[in-house]
C-alpha cells in the first residue's frame, strides 16, 4: 500500500492560503456553522473515555431510522465519510482485485483503490449525455474479478442524479455478478427534487456512506457513517476501524447526535440557503456566450465548462483568476478532467461573494481569450 497527495488537496484553499483569496468558490458543503449556531450543549460530567467502538449507540440509532431495514449494529461510524470509504476499500480489496469507478469523482474513491494496487476501470461520464449513467458500458467492465462498483449521487462533482429505477438496476448488476456497490450519498439530504431510497436499505450488497460535513456545514465535527446490513460485513468493517483508530471522538458523536435530532430544523435552513445560492448561479450561467453546464439536481456543486468552441489559454485563465481578481474555483485536473471544466461550490460562500466570484470567472476568461492575429 502506498499513497501520494493528491492535486486537489495540494492546490486547496489552505494550501494557497486564505489571505490570497477574496472569494472562495472552491469549497463543497454549505456554509461552516460555528458552535454557537449548533446551541450545542456539551455535559460536564461528560467522560473522556474511549467510546463504544462502533460508536455511539444513541448515534447509530438515531441514523439506523432513515434507513429501511437497518438496525444500529448496522450503522458504523467514522471518522469523517473519507475514512468510512477508507474502510470499505481497505476491507475488500486486495492487489490486484477489480474495480469500477464512476468518473470525474471525489479523488479519494479513485486513488485508495489505485494505492492498493487494485485494477481499476473507470465508468466515464460525458458532458454531451449530460452525465448520465450508461449501463450497457457499466455491464461490459464488470468482470469475474470485479470486487466492487462505486457511485456517488447527487454527483459531486457535477450535481447529477439518477433514478430510483437505475439504481434498482446497478444493485441487480452487482448482485447478478457476486460484487459489492459502494454509494457515496454524502450529499442526498441536499437533492432538489425527491431522494433517492438509502442503497443499503435495498440490498445486503449495497453499502452506503454518509457524513454531516457537506449538508450540515461542520465538517470540524469529524463524524460520518457507513451501513450495510450484511452483518458479518459490518464487523469486518469495525476490525479495520479498530486498527485505524479503535473509536471515534465521543465529543464529536456526542455534537452530531444532538445535530441529527434537530435535522429537520438545520436541513429547512441550509435548503432554503442553498436555492438562492442555486438561483444566482443559474442566472450567471443563463447569461453567459462562454460557459456552459450541465443543470444539477442537488448538492452544493456544479462542473461548468467552457465551450469547447471558445479560443482560450487555460492556464492563463487561472493564473488570472486566481492572482488578478482573488477568485478560487475547483479546475478540471483536480478531478482529471480537462482544464476547460471547473468546479464552482455555491453553497458555502455569502450571495454577495458568489454574485462578484462569478462576475470575476466571466472577467478571466475574457482576459484570457486568445485573440487571432
Amino acid at each position: 500500500m502506498w499513497f501520494k497527495r493528491m492535486v486537489m488537496e495540494k492546490e486547496s484553499p489552505e494550501e494557497w492560503g486564505y489571505e490570497k483569496i477574496k472569494f472562495n468558490l472552491t469549497e463543497s458543503s454549505v456554509t461552516d456553522c460555528d458552535i454557537g449556531q449548533l446551541d450545542i450543549k456539551i455535559n460536564n460530567n461528560l467522560l473522556l473515555c474511549y467510546g463504544d467502538h462502533s460508536g455511539m449507540p444513541e448515534l447509530r440509532e438515531l441514523i439506523a431510522r432513515e434507513y429501511d431495514g437497518v438496525c444500529a449494529d448496522q450503522v458504523l461510524i467514522s471518522t469523517g465519510a473519507c475514512m468510512a470509504l477508507f474502510i470499505v476499500y481497505a476491507t475488500l480489496l486486495k492487489p490486484q482485485d477489480h474495480v469500477v469507478i464512476i468518473h470525474p469523482n471525489y479523488a479519494s474513491n479513485i486513488e485508495v483503490p489505485r494505492s492498493l494496487e487494485c485494477n481499476v476501470d473507470l465508468l466515464r461520464l460525458h458532458f454531451e449525455d449530460n452525465f448520465r449513467i450508461n449501463l450497457d458500458e457499466l455491464k461490459k467492465l464488470i468482470t469475474p474479478k470485479t470486487r466492487l462498483v462505486n457511485i456517488t449521487y447527487p454527483h459531486n462533482p457535477t450535481g447529477t442524479m439518477i433514478s430510483e429505477s437505475t439504481l434498482r438496476d446497478i444493485i441487480k448488476l452487482v448482485e447478478e455478478n457476486d460484487c459489492y456497490l459502494l454509494v457515496d450519498e454524502t450529499y442526498r439530504e441536499l437533492t432538489f427534487g425527491e431522494k433517492l431510497p438509502n442503497a443499503a436499505s435495498l440490498s445486503p450488497r449495497a453499502i452506503s456512506v454518509e457524513s454531516v460535513s457537506k449538508t450540515y456545514g461542520i465538517p470540524g465535527v469529524r463524524t460520518g457513517w457507513l451501513v450495510t446490513k450484511d452483518r458479518k460485513l459490518k464487523e469486518t468493517f469495525l476490525a479495520t476501524k479498530e486498527q485505524i483508530c479503535i473509536c471515534g471522538s465521543i465529543v464529536d458523536e456526542n455534537i452530531t447526535y444532538q445535530v441529527l435530532k434537530n435535522k429537520d430544523m438545520w436541513l429547512a435552513n441550509f435548503q432554503q440557503r442553498n436555492k438562492k445560492r442555486f438561483e444566482i448561479i443559474e442566472r450567471w450561467i443563463n447569461s453567459q456566450d462562454d460557459v456552459e453546464w450541465v443543470k444539477p439536481q442537488g448538492g452544493v456543486v456544479c462542473f461548468p465548462r467552457i465551450k469547447p468552441e471558445i479560443s482560450i489559454g487555460t492556464a492563463s485563465f487561472y493564473r488570472i483568476l486566481n492572482e488578478k481578481y482573488g477568485t478560487f474555483i475547483g479546475p478540471g485536473h483536480w478531478f482529471e478532467m480537462d482544464d476547460r471544466y471547473f468546479r464552482i461550490g455555491y453553497g458555502w460562500p455569502s450571495k454577495e461573494n458568489l454574485t462578484e466570484g462569478l462576475r470575476n470567472i466571466t472577467k478571466a476568461i475574457w482576459d484570457s481569450k486568445i485573440k487571432s492575429k
